[in-house]
């Protein structure tokens, strides 16, 4: 261990750090000057990580939960050795194309875990680092996963509601490899937090369950001891430090100017007086230098062991390792659906939307053993648990997660659970109710994390429990996020193969959108290969002649504007139907299959119980919309859409006006 005094490395991370930020112009230098002992003390005592293999499965995961302080993380990293975060980077700072952005975005890599920045994000990331800690430490053995995840937490990640969620489930679920570093500097970007907020919050976390504990954060021994403790208790713990913000900068420490504001040369030379840092921009001393890399190579003997303990496995538990943190599925798992999608033909299966998905999801859970599923109090309405057991305080081997009424936790902690690796989570609930997780699906996008959100009771299909529960907006608001695949499949069939596509798509989330009411099949005949995977496809052609009008249609709409070309082809009004599960992938296709498909010669109708924002890019200014413009009612659904225009007959007089 070196002899470098703690709180001179910590130096180090402030001088980085607002260096940095002076040379940017602007950042929050609140967060690095006040918590870098903290920071200190975890990495250089405790976190076990490998600067030389950032990657390692077996790594302590830590989250900088308060992302605006993106330079604490940043400088820790270069000062560790992490080969893509050098000193040039450092100085690059929010520098469009560097690795030390504004906020820190993902990049495994170069040591950051996760995207932070919207507050309580991280925090909630963190606790699904843990389940999935949990889950492969009791499948694959302690002897290959055995490790924490800290989170840097701040005043505000406290005050988020996901936060309060978070507190409340990981308690629940005693996720005791789960540790918080709150720095407490009880200032936000407003001011005192007093402003705001006169709870208990550690009576929060004491009446959850969690082991909690209070320490100064600028004593980086006390800190070091603290987090010893924490590892020796069952529960999860939290760490309160009490810290002054933006310390070391004279003008701005214990203000709100230190969250935000910005700082000029003559703040960093105070600093330099009062710190007695007397360095240049940018120059670590040789000794704190050496000291920091040291630190970052404190694991090696640990990495070393673990590397001779995985060469020791049997075959086969080496080869499942070595599948599971390279993200693969296993062999021939396809096959599944596809028996699914046959048996779908030979019997015309018929069900409720959601019981499709359901029956899907067992037998693909069968057959990919790191599949956990999960839905906030809604595993009878959902049907997305079947033969899986829980994940409970006592059964780290279950395979699904009762989160409670805590829809914004579920996504969170499934991106987690997909950044940390080895898992690929799936969450359940109403469309209706993904606003509830719409942070954590645009995190999963921008991440481009594998996670798979199915989403069921997805239109005025809903019935009579009214409009508060029928998302007819919810399809154009997925449809605009980048990255995600938004797959509205029309019956069995198309159900296994959009389920097939979610769980290939490792680039990014998918959204699975199912009908409460029963879907019927619409598919003439088993084909082997995936049409879903082209997005949209002529799913019956016109008949009676050359191709005058075309219908687009997804989900339960398609067995509605079947009818409807019934009735314009027997009029003699050449008529073919698109069948369109996935916007994202049909873009994808090349120029001349999508004019076939498409046919902007012809007559364009499109058909969808929900608002038309989107369609207009492939039915053009003058093709017709038959959905909704306003929200829905309470009724029958047979009653809505009869009410609503949805129906055969209106999609054909939509039809005729335009021929």
């Amino acid at each position: 261990m070196s002899d470098v005094d703690l709180r001179q490395m910590a130096n180090a991370i402030r001088f980085l750090s607002m260096d940095a930020i002076e040379r940017a112009g602007e950042g929050h230098p609140g967060t690095p000057l006040g918590a870098a002992e903290i920071a200190t003390a975890l990495f250089v005592r405790h976190l076990k990580f490998n600067p030389k293999d950032p990657l390692w499965f077996d790594r302590d995961r830590f989250v900088l939960s308060n992302g605006h302080g993106s330079m604490l993380l940043y400088s820790l990293l270069c000062l560790t050795g992490y080969e893509r975060m050098s000193i040039n980077e450092i100085k690059r700072f929010r520098v469009l194309g560097s690795h030390t952005a504004g906020h820190p975005e993902r990049n495994p890599a170069a040591g950051i875990e996760v995207v932070t920045g919207l507050l309580g994000q991280g925090i909630a990331n963190a606790a699904g680092m843990a389940v999935a800690e949990a889950f492969l430490s009791n499948w694959l053995g302690s002897e290959v996963v055995n490790h924490y995840t800290f989170a840097l937490v701040g005043d505000g990640c406290l005050q988020e509601g996901v936060g309060h969620e978070i507190i409340s489930l990981a308690g629940h679920l005693q996720l005791g490899k789960l540790i918080f570093l709150w720095d407490d500097n009880s200032i936000t970007d407003d001011g005192c937090t007093d402003l705001a907020l006169s709870d208990d919050v550690l009576g929060r976390f004491r009446i959850s369950n969690w082991h909690v504990q209070e320490v100064d954060g600028h004593d980086p021994d006390a800190v070091a001891a603290a987090i010893l403790i924490a590892k020796q208790d069952p529960r999860p713990s939290v760490i309160r430090c009490t810290t002054v913000i933006g310390r070391g900068i004279p003008r701005i420490e214990g203000t709100r100017a230190a969250h935000g504001g910005r700082i000029v040369k003559e703040d960093t030379d105070a600093a330099r007086i009062s710190l007695n840092w007397p360095h240049p921009p940018f120059e670590i001393p040789a000794n704190i230098r050496a000291a920091w890399l040291a630190a970052g190579d404190r694991s090696t003997p640990e990495y070393k062991a673990w590397q001779d303990r995985v060469a020791e496995l049997g075959k086969d538990k080496r080869r499942l390792l070595d599948r599971l943190r390279e993200g693969r599925l296993p062999d021939g798992w396809e096959a599944t659906l596809v028996d699914f999608k046959r048996r779908a033909a030979e019997t015309g299966c018929a069900d409720h939307g959601y019981k499709i998905s359901g029956d899907i999801f067992e037998a693909v859970a069968k057959v990919i053993p790191e599949l956990i599923s999960g839905a906030p109090d809604l595993e009878g309405a959902t049907q997305h648990k079947r033969h899986l057991r829980a994940f409970t305080s006592k059964d780290r081997g279950g395979r699904y997660i009762h989160y409670g009424v805590r829809e914004h936790a579920m996504g969170s902690m499934m991106n987690g659970m997909a950044a940390h690796g080895g898992v690929l989570p799936c969450g359940v609930t109403y469309l209706v109710f993904s606003d509830y997780n719409r942070a954590a699906i645009r995190m999963a996008a921008m991440m481009s994390l594998p996670v798979i959100f199915v989403y069921s009771h997805d239109s005025i299909g809903v019935g009579t429990n009214g409009p508060t529960h029928q998302p007819v907006e919810f399809l154009a608001n997925l449809r605009a996020l980048p990255n995600m695949l938004v797959l509205r499949p029309a019956d069995a069939m198309e159900a296994a193969e959009c389920w097939q596509i979610a769980i290939a798509n490792r680039g990014g989330p998918s959204s699975l959108i199912f009908s409460r009411q029963p879907i019927q099949a619409v598919r003439p005949s088993f084909v082997p290969e995936n049409m879903c995977s082209f997005g949209a496809y002529v799913l019956e052609e016109a008949a009676c002649g050359k191709r005058r009008a075309t219908i687009f249609a997804t989900g339960s709409e398609v067995a509605i504007v079947l009818k409807a070309r019934q009735l314009l082809e027997t009029e003699g009004i050449a008529t073919a139907v698109v069948s369109m599960p996935c916007w994202e992938l049909f873009d994808r296709q090349p120029d001349d299959y999508k004019q076939f498909v498409v046919d902007r010669s012809t007559v364009r109708v499109a058909v969808e119980a929900a608002v038309q924002q989107g369609w207009e890019k492939y039915i053009g200014e003058d093709g017709g919309f038959v959905g909704l413009d306003r929200f829905g009612a309470s009724g029958s659904v047979e009653d809505l859409y009869a009410y609503f225009g949805i129906t055969p007959e209106r999609v054909a007089d939509e039809v005729r006006k335009r021929v």
